[in-house]
C-alpha cells in the first residue's frame, strides 16, 4: 500500500501544470498534518522543545510558538 505522499509525489509529475500544482498543494497540507502529528508524538515521548526544533531545523522559539498551544 502506496501512501498518500507517495501517490501525490507520482501526480505532481503531471504534464497538466495545474494537475501538478495541485498535488503540490495536497503534499503541502498532508506534511502539515504529518509535521504536526511527528511533534504531538514527540512531546507525548518526553523531547523536549529544542530537540524538535533541531530535527525541524528551526528554532525553539518557532517550534514552540507554533506547536506550544495546541
Amino acid at each position: 500500500m502506496s501512501s498518500p505522499l507517495h501517490t501525490l509525489a507520482g501526480e505532481s509529475d503531471s504534464e497538466d501544470p495545474l494537475a501538478a500544482l495541485r498535488a503540490v498543494a495536497a503534499m503541502h497540507l498532508e506534511l502539515i498534518r504529518h509535521e504536526a502529528a511527528l511533534v504531538r508524538k514527540a512531546r507525548n515521548l518526553g523531547f523536549g522543545w529544542q530537540m524538535i526544533a533541531t530535527a525541524l531545523g528551526v528554532s525553539r522559539q518557532a517550534v514552540h510558538k507554533k506547536y506550544g498551544k495546541r
